[in-house]
Protein backbone atom coordinates (compact mmCIF):
# COMPACT_ATOMS: atom_id res chain seq x y z
CA UNK A 1 0.00 0.00 0.00
CA UNK A 2 2.97 2.52 0.98
CA UNK A 3 4.32 1.74 -2.64
CA UNK A 4 1.15 2.57 -4.49
CA UNK A 5 0.92 5.80 -2.17
CA UNK A 6 4.44 7.48 -2.23
CA UNK A 7 5.08 6.14 -5.62
CA UNK A 8 3.26 5.06 -8.33
CA UNK A 9 0.49 7.08 -7.69
CA UNK A 10 2.19 10.50 -6.71
CA UNK A 11 4.06 9.28 -10.39
CA UNK A 12 0.81 8.82 -12.60
CA UNK A 13 0.22 12.09 -10.87
CA UNK A 14 2.68 14.57 -12.04
CA UNK A 15 2.81 12.55 -15.03
CA UNK A 16 -0.78 12.81 -15.98
CA UNK A 17 -0.87 16.68 -14.83
CA UNK A 18 2.23 17.19 -17.43
CA UNK A 19 1.21 15.08 -20.32
CA UNK A 20 -2.56 17.03 -19.76
CA UNK A 21 -1.22 20.58 -20.09
CA UNK A 22 1.12 19.78 -22.76
CA UNK A 23 -1.60 18.48 -25.03
CA UNK A 24 -4.03 20.86 -23.42
CA UNK A 25 -1.86 23.36 -25.23
CA UNK A 26 -1.98 22.15 -28.90
CA UNK A 27 -6.09 21.40 -28.21
CA UNK A 28 -6.78 24.84 -27.40
CA UNK A 29 -4.97 26.86 -29.99
CA UNK A 30 -6.20 24.47 -32.68
CA UNK A 31 -9.75 25.05 -31.14
CA UNK A 32 -9.10 28.67 -31.24
CA UNK A 33 -8.21 28.90 -35.13
CA UNK A 34 -11.08 26.64 -35.69
CA UNK A 35 -9.22 23.47 -36.44
CA UNK A 36 -11.29 20.45 -36.11
CA UNK A 37 -9.62 18.37 -32.98
CA UNK A 38 -10.73 14.49 -33.35
CA UNK A 39 -8.84 12.91 -30.77
CA UNK A 40 -7.32 14.11 -27.27
CA UNK A 41 -5.30 11.13 -25.93
CA UNK A 42 -3.55 11.05 -22.60
CA UNK A 43 -0.88 7.89 -23.52
CA UNK A 44 -0.05 5.89 -26.75
CA UNK A 45 -1.42 2.27 -27.39
CA UNK A 46 -5.31 1.08 -27.11
CA UNK A 47 -7.63 2.90 -25.77
CA UNK A 48 -8.30 2.33 -21.93
CA UNK A 49 -11.33 4.32 -21.38
CA UNK A 50 -12.93 6.80 -24.13
CA UNK A 51 -15.72 9.23 -24.19
CA UNK A 52 -16.55 11.58 -27.61
CA UNK A 53 -18.11 15.01 -26.28
CA UNK A 54 -19.34 16.81 -29.52
CA UNK A 55 -16.18 16.23 -32.39
CA UNK A 56 -13.80 15.06 -30.41
CA UNK A 57 -13.26 11.80 -28.69
CA UNK A 58 -11.61 12.02 -25.10
CA UNK A 59 -9.40 8.83 -24.47
CA UNK A 60 -7.29 7.24 -21.54
CA UNK A 61 -4.43 4.64 -23.02
CA UNK A 62 -2.22 2.23 -22.06
CA UNK A 63 1.29 3.37 -22.62
CA UNK A 64 1.19 6.59 -20.21
CA UNK A 65 4.38 7.71 -21.61
CA UNK A 66 3.36 10.45 -23.42
CA UNK A 67 -0.07 11.89 -25.05
CA UNK A 68 -1.24 13.08 -28.63
CA UNK A 69 -3.88 15.55 -30.08
CA UNK A 70 -5.05 14.30 -33.19
CA UNK A 71 -6.56 17.06 -35.37
CA UNK A 72 -8.11 16.48 -38.87
CA UNK A 73 -5.95 16.97 -42.15
CA UNK A 74 -2.50 16.37 -39.99
CA UNK A 75 -1.19 14.74 -43.33
CA UNK A 76 -1.63 16.06 -46.92
CA UNK A 77 -3.02 12.51 -48.31
CA UNK A 78 -6.08 13.06 -45.86
CA UNK A 79 -7.50 16.50 -47.09
CA UNK A 80 -7.95 14.86 -50.51
CA UNK A 81 -10.99 13.12 -49.46
CA UNK A 82 -12.55 16.49 -47.48
CA UNK A 83 -15.63 17.86 -48.41
CA UNK A 84 -15.21 22.17 -49.21
CA UNK A 85 -16.34 22.66 -45.34
CA UNK A 86 -13.88 19.94 -43.72
CA UNK A 87 -11.12 20.99 -45.47
CA UNK A 88 -11.46 24.74 -44.60
CA UNK A 89 -10.82 22.99 -40.64
CA UNK A 90 -8.04 20.58 -41.66
CA UNK A 91 -4.57 21.60 -39.70
CA UNK A 92 -2.75 21.47 -43.19
CA UNK A 93 -4.92 23.98 -44.89
CA UNK A 94 -4.28 26.50 -42.07
CA UNK A 95 -1.77 29.64 -42.51
CA UNK A 96 1.53 28.31 -41.74
CA UNK A 97 1.85 30.99 -38.48
CA UNK A 98 -1.26 29.00 -37.41
CA UNK A 99 0.28 26.05 -37.53
CA UNK A 100 3.14 27.27 -35.32
CA UNK A 101 1.50 28.75 -33.18
CA UNK A 102 -0.34 25.14 -32.44
CA UNK A 103 2.46 23.07 -32.59
CA UNK A 104 4.35 25.49 -29.93
CA UNK A 105 0.88 25.93 -27.50
CA UNK A 106 2.57 22.29 -25.92
CA UNK A 107 5.63 23.16 -24.99
CA UNK A 108 4.57 27.03 -24.16
CA UNK A 109 1.82 25.59 -22.08
CA UNK A 110 4.67 23.35 -20.03
CA UNK A 111 6.35 26.80 -19.11
CA UNK A 112 2.92 28.54 -18.27
CA UNK A 113 2.02 25.42 -15.71
CA UNK A 114 5.40 25.55 -14.06
CA UNK A 115 4.99 29.45 -13.86
CA UNK A 116 1.57 28.87 -12.20
CA UNK A 117 2.85 26.23 -9.70
CA UNK A 118 5.73 28.51 -8.35
CA UNK A 119 3.27 31.37 -7.98
CA UNK A 120 0.88 29.25 -5.98
CA UNK A 121 4.27 27.58 -4.01
CA UNK A 122 5.56 31.57 -3.15
CA UNK A 123 2.05 32.86 -2.38
CA UNK A 124 0.89 29.94 0.09
CA UNK A 125 4.54 28.93 1.36
CA UNK A 126 6.73 32.06 1.09
CA UNK A 127 9.92 31.07 -0.11
CA UNK A 128 13.10 29.06 1.87
CA UNK A 129 16.19 30.89 2.16
CA UNK A 130 19.63 29.91 3.38
CA UNK A 131 19.99 32.79 6.06
CA UNK A 132 22.68 35.50 5.89
CA UNK A 133 24.60 34.20 9.41
CA UNK A 134 28.18 33.16 8.91
CA UNK A 135 29.33 30.05 10.21
CA UNK A 136 33.28 30.26 9.51
CA UNK A 137 34.99 33.13 8.51
CA UNK A 138 38.70 31.53 6.73
CA UNK A 139 41.92 32.35 7.84
CA UNK A 140 43.55 35.25 6.37
CA UNK A 141 41.22 36.00 4.11
CA UNK A 142 39.53 39.34 3.23
CA UNK A 143 36.78 39.07 5.45
CA UNK A 144 38.96 38.40 8.32
CA UNK A 145 41.27 41.82 7.56
CA UNK A 146 38.03 43.63 7.16
CA UNK A 147 36.79 41.76 10.80
CA UNK A 148 34.22 39.82 10.21
CA UNK A 149 33.95 37.22 12.53
CA UNK A 150 31.83 34.03 12.95
CA UNK A 151 28.15 33.95 14.02
CA UNK A 152 27.51 37.75 12.39
CA UNK A 153 24.75 38.31 10.62
CA UNK A 154 25.52 40.16 7.24
CA UNK A 155 22.80 42.93 6.51
CA UNK A 156 23.83 44.67 3.33
CA UNK A 157 26.70 44.61 1.07
CA UNK A 158 27.86 47.16 -1.78
CA UNK A 159 25.22 49.40 -0.12
CA UNK A 160 22.08 46.65 -1.02
CA UNK A 161 20.41 44.85 1.10
CA UNK A 162 20.70 41.07 1.71
CA UNK A 163 18.18 38.81 3.04
CA UNK A 164 19.54 35.24 1.26
CA UNK A 165 23.21 34.35 1.02
CA UNK A 166 22.73 33.39 -2.26
CA UNK A 167 22.50 37.32 -2.60
CA UNK A 168 25.83 38.11 -1.22
CA UNK A 169 27.44 35.31 -3.19
CA UNK A 170 25.94 37.36 -6.67
CA UNK A 171 26.84 40.90 -5.24
CA UNK A 172 30.44 39.66 -4.76
CA UNK A 173 31.13 37.39 -7.83
CA UNK A 174 32.58 39.59 -9.99
CA UNK A 175 33.88 42.83 -7.27
CA UNK A 176 37.85 41.07 -7.59
CA UNK A 177 39.71 43.95 -5.85
CA UNK A 178 36.84 46.48 -5.40
CA UNK A 179 35.96 47.64 -1.89
CA UNK A 180 32.62 46.80 -0.42
CA UNK A 181 31.04 48.74 2.19
CA UNK A 182 29.57 45.79 4.50
CA UNK A 183 26.72 45.83 7.27
CA UNK A 184 26.68 43.19 9.97
CA UNK A 185 24.86 42.57 12.81
CA UNK A 186 27.27 41.71 15.85
CA UNK A 187 24.78 40.83 19.20
CA UNK A 188 23.03 43.93 19.51
CA UNK A 189 24.78 46.32 17.53
CA UNK A 190 25.33 46.74 13.91
CA UNK A 191 28.70 47.54 12.25
CA UNK A 192 29.78 48.86 9.01
CA UNK A 193 32.95 47.52 7.77
CA UNK A 194 34.88 47.15 4.32
CA UNK A 195 35.78 44.29 2.91
CA UNK A 196 37.57 44.14 -1.10
CA UNK A 197 37.11 40.69 -2.12
CA UNK A 198 39.66 38.37 -3.66
CA UNK A 199 39.83 36.96 -7.10
CA UNK A 200 39.56 33.26 -7.23
CA UNK A 201 39.14 30.27 -9.03
CA UNK A 202 35.54 28.34 -8.54
CA UNK A 203 33.80 24.93 -9.80
CA UNK A 204 30.28 25.56 -11.33
CA UNK A 205 27.52 22.96 -10.76
CA UNK A 206 29.14 21.29 -13.97
CA UNK A 207 32.26 20.95 -12.43
CA UNK A 208 33.98 23.62 -15.15
CA UNK A 209 36.70 25.77 -13.12
CA UNK A 210 35.39 29.44 -13.51
CA UNK A 211 36.43 32.68 -12.54
CA UNK A 212 34.67 34.55 -9.45
CA UNK A 213 35.22 36.24 -6.46
CA UNK A 214 35.32 36.04 -2.76
CA UNK A 215 36.02 37.09 0.97
CA UNK A 216 36.34 34.00 2.62
CA UNK A 217 33.61 33.36 4.51
CA UNK A 218 31.12 30.35 4.61
CA UNK A 219 26.94 30.19 5.71
CA UNK A 220 25.93 28.90 9.02
CA UNK A 221 23.71 26.65 6.95
CA UNK A 222 20.41 27.63 8.44
CA UNK A 223 17.46 28.37 7.16
CA UNK A 224 14.24 30.48 7.33
CA UNK A 225 11.17 31.30 5.72
CA UNK A 226 10.29 34.51 3.62
CA UNK A 227 6.57 35.50 3.22
CA UNK A 228 6.03 37.14 -0.17
CA UNK A 229 3.05 39.79 -0.88
CA UNK A 230 1.49 38.44 -3.63
CA UNK A 231 2.88 40.61 -6.08
CA UNK A 232 6.33 39.46 -4.85
CA UNK A 233 5.28 36.00 -5.30
CA UNK A 234 4.47 36.49 -8.72
CA UNK A 235 7.70 38.13 -9.47
CA UNK A 236 9.54 35.19 -7.39
CA UNK A 237 7.55 32.77 -9.46
CA UNK A 238 8.81 34.70 -12.89
CA UNK A 239 12.32 34.42 -11.70
CA UNK A 240 12.40 31.04 -10.86
CA UNK A 241 10.51 29.59 -14.44
CA UNK A 242 13.31 31.94 -16.16
CA UNK A 243 16.29 30.57 -13.91
CA UNK A 244 15.04 27.19 -14.82
CA UNK A 245 14.66 27.47 -18.07
CA UNK A 246 17.78 29.06 -18.45
CA UNK A 247 19.96 26.07 -16.52
CA UNK A 248 17.58 23.37 -18.37
CA UNK A 249 19.15 25.13 -21.66
CA UNK A 250 22.60 25.16 -20.35
CA UNK A 251 22.45 21.57 -19.30
CA UNK A 252 21.51 20.10 -22.69
CA UNK A 253 24.41 22.25 -24.21
CA UNK A 254 27.01 20.90 -22.23
CA UNK A 255 25.50 17.54 -22.47
CA UNK A 256 26.05 18.05 -26.09
CA UNK A 257 29.24 19.00 -25.26
CA UNK A 258 29.97 16.13 -23.12
CA UNK A 259 30.76 18.04 -20.15
CA UNK A 260 27.98 16.45 -18.29
CA UNK A 261 28.37 12.58 -19.12
CA UNK A 262 25.03 10.87 -20.94
CA UNK A 263 24.74 8.42 -17.81
CA UNK A 264 23.72 11.32 -15.61
CA UNK A 265 20.42 11.43 -17.60
CA UNK A 266 17.26 9.88 -16.10
CA UNK A 267 14.24 8.95 -17.74
CA UNK A 268 10.87 7.70 -15.90
CA UNK A 269 12.24 5.58 -13.62
CA UNK A 270 14.46 7.94 -12.34
CA UNK A 271 11.53 10.59 -11.71
CA UNK A 272 9.53 7.98 -9.76
CA UNK A 273 11.73 7.30 -7.20
CA UNK A 274 12.41 11.40 -6.79
CA UNK A 275 8.53 11.64 -6.50
CA UNK A 276 8.41 8.89 -3.98
CA UNK A 277 11.56 10.40 -1.99
CA UNK A 278 9.92 13.55 -2.21
CA UNK A 279 6.17 12.12 -1.10
CA UNK A 280 7.65 10.23 1.36
CA UNK A 281 8.59 13.94 2.96
CA UNK A 282 6.06 15.49 2.00
CA UNK A 283 3.07 15.78 -0.76
CA UNK A 284 4.12 19.96 -1.06
CA UNK A 285 7.92 19.51 -2.40
CA UNK A 286 6.05 18.11 -5.40
CA UNK A 287 4.79 20.74 -6.49
CA UNK A 288 8.31 22.28 -7.29
CA UNK A 289 9.74 19.17 -8.37
CA UNK A 290 6.43 19.13 -11.22
CA UNK A 291 7.28 22.96 -12.15
CA UNK A 292 10.90 21.73 -12.25
CA UNK A 293 10.14 18.50 -14.96
CA UNK A 294 7.24 20.12 -16.47
CA UNK A 295 10.14 23.18 -18.30
CA UNK A 296 12.17 20.38 -18.85
CA UNK A 297 9.52 18.61 -20.55
CA UNK A 298 8.81 21.72 -22.66
CA UNK A 299 12.25 22.42 -23.49
CA UNK A 300 13.38 18.93 -24.75
CA UNK A 301 10.15 18.77 -27.00
CA UNK A 302 11.42 22.35 -28.39
CA UNK A 303 14.35 20.42 -29.72
CA UNK A 304 14.94 20.52 -33.05
CA UNK A 305 14.28 16.82 -34.01
CA UNK A 306 11.75 15.85 -36.54
CA UNK A 307 9.46 13.97 -34.76
CA UNK A 308 9.12 16.35 -31.69
CA UNK A 309 7.31 19.58 -32.24
CA UNK A 310 10.56 21.83 -32.13
CA UNK A 311 11.17 19.66 -35.59
CA UNK A 312 7.79 20.46 -37.36
CA UNK A 313 8.41 23.63 -35.78
CA UNK A 314 11.54 24.16 -38.05
CA UNK A 315 9.38 22.12 -40.89
CA UNK A 316 6.80 25.07 -41.06
CA UNK A 317 9.69 28.02 -40.59
CA UNK A 318 11.18 26.26 -43.67
CA UNK A 319 8.36 26.65 -45.57
CA UNK A 320 7.28 30.05 -44.43
CA UNK A 321 10.79 30.91 -46.01
CA UNK A 322 10.59 29.09 -49.18
CA UNK A 323 6.63 29.34 -49.51
CA UNK A 324 5.62 25.72 -49.74
CA UNK A 325 5.58 22.84 -47.85
CA UNK A 326 8.42 20.55 -47.64
CA UNK A 327 8.30 16.78 -50.01
CA UNK A 328 6.62 14.55 -47.81
CA UNK A 329 9.43 12.18 -49.01
CA UNK A 330 11.97 14.32 -47.17
CA UNK A 331 8.99 14.61 -43.92
CA UNK A 332 8.70 11.22 -43.61
CA UNK A 333 13.01 10.18 -44.03
CA UNK A 334 13.72 12.83 -41.24
CA UNK A 335 11.07 11.85 -39.30
CA UNK A 336 12.37 7.97 -39.34
CA UNK A 337 15.52 9.72 -38.41
CA UNK A 338 13.97 11.61 -35.72
CA UNK A 339 12.19 8.74 -34.16
CA UNK A 340 15.66 6.41 -34.26
CA UNK A 341 17.33 9.18 -32.48
CA UNK A 342 14.33 9.32 -29.59
CA UNK A 343 13.99 5.47 -29.43
CA UNK A 344 18.08 5.78 -28.92
CA UNK A 345 17.48 8.63 -26.12
CA UNK A 346 14.81 6.17 -24.70
CA UNK A 347 17.23 3.20 -24.58
CA UNK A 348 20.07 5.20 -23.12
CA UNK A 349 17.80 6.70 -20.20
CA UNK A 350 16.34 3.73 -19.16
CA UNK A 351 19.52 1.64 -19.40
CA UNK A 352 20.96 4.32 -16.84
CA UNK A 353 17.67 4.23 -14.38
CA UNK A 354 17.99 0.34 -14.31
CA UNK A 355 22.06 0.53 -13.82
CA UNK A 356 20.77 3.32 -10.77
CA UNK A 357 18.46 0.79 -9.30
CA UNK A 358 21.39 -1.92 -8.95
CA UNK A 359 24.38 0.00 -8.24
Amino acid sequence: MSFFLYYLFPFAVVLGVLIFFHELGHFLVAKHFGVKVLKFSLGFGYKLVGKKLGETEYVISTVPLGGYVKMLGENDEETEALSQEEARRAFTNQHVLKRMAIVAAGPVFNMLLALVLFCGLFIFSGVQVMTTEIGQVRPNSPAEKAGLLKNDVIISVGGRPVKDWAEIKEIVKDKAGVPLPISIRRGGKVLHLTVVPEAAVEKNIFGEKTKSALIGIVAAGKYTKLQLGHWEAVGQAFRKTWEVIKLTCLTILKLVQRVIPIKTVGGPILIGQMTGQLAKESFLYLIPFMAVISINLGILNLLPVPILDGGLIIFLLIELVIGKPISIKKRDLAQKVGLFLLIFLMVVVFYNDISRLFH
